[in-house]
């Protein structure tokens, strides 16, 4: 995952884009019920590590994301993946930290939506540093600030509805080979990486509606994954 957008107040189903990046190659299944002892989690599967990018739990309504950060980009061998952050994240909530070993493992930005909080852990490969974000829209990208993303790209989305709004900002252009681009595209040593998949969602306690796309810039329509039977 690379751009994350959130909308949020207090009381109310938090408004979750996200985009992932990643190599074209990267084999992934399309968002379900892929993990048998998570039976009321929803999300992509990662089929090289078995994790996911982005995951929502029905029952509570929290939908828990991960971005990869630069600082530490691998993995020390045996450390954990990063693909697991997500599942831990709305199994336990905030306590997540206690059923992982960090040590080792590559830098993360996770961020976790609830209809109460939404919180993001950053760590660096050393240090993680806790942020409780106030009521608004916040965006959260792999390249943090300096890929300027929230300068180019945050006041649209507060300012546009969700989601038909904020779909018609992805699809306000093609791919392109700039970080700051919502949907990327970058060739190097004949591997090719780019926005492979973009989801909108909406999750109350009960309730889940997830919309889909692998091609997410194009006008085709996105699938619509819709679960439980909680309030509108």
């Amino acid at each position: 995952m690379c751009t994350v957008v959130v909308r949020w107040s207090d009381g109310r189903p938090p408004q979750i884009l996200a985009l992932r990046d990643e190599l074209l190659t990267r084999e992934f299944d399309d968002p379900g019920r892929w993990w048998p002892e998570l039976p009321d989690v929803v999300g992509g599967r990662d089929r090289v590590a078995g994790g996911t990018w982005c995951a929502t739990s029905i029952g509570t309504g929290a939908t828990a994301l991960v971005v990869n950060r630069p600082h530490k980009q691998l993995a020390d061998p045996g450390a954990p993946s990063r693909g697991v952050l997500p599942l831990l994240a709305v199994e336990h909530g905030a306590d997540w930290l206690s059923h992982v070993e960090l040590g080792g493992m590559a830098s993360f930005a996770l961020l976790l939506a609830t209809p109460h909080r939404v919180t993001t852990w950053d760590f660096d490969g050393q240090d993680l540093v806790t942020t409780e974000h106030p009521e608004g829209v916040h965006m959260l990208t792999s390249g943090g600030a300096e890929n300027r993303k929230a300068d180019l790209h945050l006041q649209a989305f507060a300012e546009s509805g969700y989601p038909h709004g904020w779909r018609g900002l992805v699809q306000s252009g093609d791919p392109k080979d700039d970080p700051a681009a919502l949907v990327v595209r970058h060739e190097l040593d004949g591997l090719v990486f780019g926005t492979v998949f973009g989801e909108l969602i909406e999750a109350a306690p009960g309730r889940l509606r997830l919309e889909y796309n692998r091609q997410p810039w194009t006008t085709e329509p996105w699938h619509v994954l819709a679960a439980g039977t909680g309030p509108p």
